[in-house]
């Protein structure tokens, strides 16, 4: 550690702290536009200023020299650093004044307003009036994507959005042009970002020269309700904050969560807000002669009850969807359990992943902090810039640092980092096994999806395991098998046990015809139904799974409802509810405890706060929120044995189209633009 005295105050702080980090420590503030604490430091803005005692005579850039720099005293005392002298408050006037020369000043028609550092730190270290008086340069807007709006008139140059590109999203779509006066920050040609992280850019900025799009004008930020929240968009859980105004959703932003996402979100979770309110169910509806109808709770319950009283347990079922919380999962398993229905799944895209192996067997067991200290990484029938970009940027930091091999079996793509390509699909993983290379400390083992999601599946999973066991990606100190999940519900369900009981049916074996006389449907839209079953479809959008049912109950979208969600790596995560459902919707537990009474199987509960009672006494760790339950161990030996044939077909992952993944995002008119603009950036690339 080293010492320094800051404004009077004496801290001790590691020698590579920069000098700003160090009298942030002291309780000093310091102004900034360029330096940002997960970005490279680019020391152009100068609003950092600070007075070194003994020093050179003028002011320094405190985000650009280290404190391992500073020399002591004369007779071994603390390097003095002053952040209030008159020189520092003079040099910062001044800087203030220049960054001033060409700005725009129109604070009361930017969206920025209210939430603007510019507009802070020209009332807090700027000058009460400027000397120059020439014509500002104007700067003609770019065309970046449907994703950010650009009033480049704004931009001070401060490349915070130039340096994410390069740095953490890895595409570098923004770089400057120009030099001196003339220079602008812009993409090539003027083209669309094709990152998936683009969105986070606007938060970056520091003025309002980047803003997001879908969201201009729409509001001020005093006027908004603000709710912490988790992403489901992916598995990842990511800290989301939602604002609406009144009943509605304005936006989502990201909130700081180092565990998980740091401070990005991808675009997907940000832009999916439109998609919140179009096409939604708001009336129970019931099928007649082929067609759906209005009809009220009663009647909708009344037709459910006749159907399931008339039907053996055993042709009754249960799909839970991907955007489930486990309290609607739990509710519905106790009421198939008073059924004494066996055939129930949360895994409708036929993921091989069973509770029996172990919890270590379904979860990223090395966490997503984790991967900072794994020194190699294999990843298996997954593309993980597709299926969780922000987990791909925690890769690409990683690999940033050096010392850290990636080899890839499955699709070939853009991953935004450099890798071996291993093969296509499971002979190279056999050959892995059976000819394995030399062996890491801490290697990381990603198996997706697009390696799970098969027939073989269980062969698939046993040969990974394998591999990760062979190569010493399991053992005493470090567990590197790492499932990596595209369901936000996936884990929870898992945890809860919601899968097939003794004799009972898997998703894909209920959505056979003939193979069920009832099936209930909550929220499963990724799977196709055959005609056959009587489908009560629970959910929020007329999508798939709405088209297939013969009734529905409308729910609530994650917004709308407190509810608890198990990211990939574990981790029980709370989203808090920011505003109501519309209409005639409820929250899905609600819905299924109203409906137990009418089937004469009432639910031991009548509020959120008692089901979420006897769920902590059945399952205590959900209680435990932001904590990683260590659960059962990886029961290695049992899986492996459990392995079948595999099949020669090459790992695909199971998300073709990032934008589109679930009934929300096929909502938005947002996501579609989004999607049809990616469509194209593809053909393009291809020819």
């Amino acid at each position: 550690m080293s010492r320094l005295i800051v404004d009077g105050v004496e801290v001790d702080v590691p020698p590579e702290y920069t000098l700003l980090q160090a009298c942030e420590e002291a309780g000093a503030e310091i102004p900034r536009f360029c330096f940002h604490e997960r970005l490279s430091i680019a020391g152009n803005c100068r609003m950092c200023l600070v007075e070194v005692k003994g020093g050179p005579p003028k002011p320094s850039a405190s985000c650009a020299v280290a404190v391992r720099d500073l020399r002591p005293g004369p007779n071994g005392e603390p390097p003095v650093v002053l952040t209030k002298s008159p020189m520092v408050k003079k040099a910062r006037e001044g800087v203030m004044e220049f960054l001033l020369i060409n700005h725009p000043l129109d604070c009361p028609i930017c969206d920025q307003g209210g939430e603007c550092d510019l507009q802070d730190q020209a009332i807090a270290f700027g000058f009460d009036s400027s000397r120059y008086a020439e014509n500002k340069r104007a700067v003609e807007d770019k065309y970046i994507g449907p994703l950010v709006r650009t009033s480049m008139n704004r931009c001070i140059h401060c490349t915070r959005c130039v340096r994410f590109t390069a740095e953490v999203a890895g595409t570098g779509d923004l770089g400057a042009i120009g030099r001196g006066e003339d220079m602008e920050i812009t993409t090539y040609l003027e083209t669309a970002m094709s990152s998936e992280l683009q969105g986070n850019v606007a938060d970056l900025c520091p003025v309002g020269a980047l803003l997001p799009k879908p969201y201009s004008f729409k509001a001020r930020p005093w006027e908004l309700v603000k709710t912490e929240s988790i992403d489901v968009m992916d598995a990842l859980g990511s800290a989301i904050r939602i604002d609406t105004r009144g009943r509605e959703v304005m936006r989502i932003l990201p909130r700081i969560n180092d565990s998980v996402n740091e401070e990005w979100i991808s675009d997907k979770a940000r832009q999916i807000v439109d998609g919140l309110k179009t096409k939604r169910l708001d009336r129970p509806y019931v099928r007649e002669n082929g067609k759906l109808r209005v009809a009220s709770w009663q009647e909708a319950f009344a037709l459910i009850a006749a159907k399931v009283k008339a039907t053996s347990p055993e042709r009754i079922g249960a799909i839970a969807g991907d955007l489930c919380a486990v309290e609607e999962m739990f509710a519905l398993q106790s009421l198939l359990e008073k059924l004494d229905a066996h055939s129930l799944d949360c895994r409708q895209d036929g993921a091989k992943l069973d509770p029996r192996f172990g919890r270590a067997s379904y979860i990223f067991n090395p966490t997503i902090a984790g991967i900072d200290q794994a020194d190699g990484l294999i990843i298996i029938g997954s593309n993980p810039r597709r299926e969780a970009p922000v987990l791909n940027a925690r890769i690409r930091k990683r690999w940033l640092r050096g010392g850290f091999p990636i080899g890839v079996i499955g699709e070939r793509a853009d991953l935004t980092y450099d890798y071996n390509y291993l093969g296509a699909g499971p002979e190279t993983l056999a050959n892995l096994v059976e000819h394995p290379s030399a062996k890491m400390e801490k290697p990381l083992f990603l198996v997706g999806q697009g390696a799970l999601a098969r027939d073989d599946g269980f062969a698939i999973f046993a040969l990974a395991v394998k591999a990760a066991v062979s190569l010493g990606g399991v053992k005493d100190g470090w567990n590197g098998l790492s499932v990596l999940h595209t369901a936000a519900s996936r884990v929870g369900g898992l945890d809860l046990g919601f899968a097939p009981r003794q004799g009972g049916l898997d998703a894909q074996a209920m959505a056979k015809s003939g193979a069920l006389d009832v099936l209930f449907n909550l929220g499963a839209d990724e799977i196709a139904i055959e005609p056959g079953a009587f489908v009560i479809y629970q959910g929020t959008h007329g999508d798939r799974g709405a088209a297939r049912a013969d009734v529905i109950l409308p729910g609530a979208t994650y917004t709308e409802k407190s509810g608890t969600y198990v990211n990939t790596e574990g981790r029980v995560q709370l989203a808090d509810r920011a505003n109501f459902p519309p209409g005639d919707a409820r929250e899905d537990w609600a819905i299924l405890r109203a409906l137990s009474d009418v089937l004469g199987q009432r639910l031991p509960f009548d509020s959120l706060k008692g089901l979420r009672a006897r769920l902590y006494a059945a399952h205590p760790h959900f209680a435990k929120l932001d904590q990683i339950a260590a659960g059962d161990a990886l029961d290695a030996e049992k899986l492996i044995a459990s392995g079948a044939t595999q099949n020669s077909a090459p790992f695909v992952s199971p998300v073709a189209d990032f934008y589109l993944t679930n009934p929300i995002a096929r909502a938005s008119a947002v996501m579609a633009e989004c999607s049809a603009l990616a469509l194209d950036l593809a053909r393009q690339a291809a020819e």
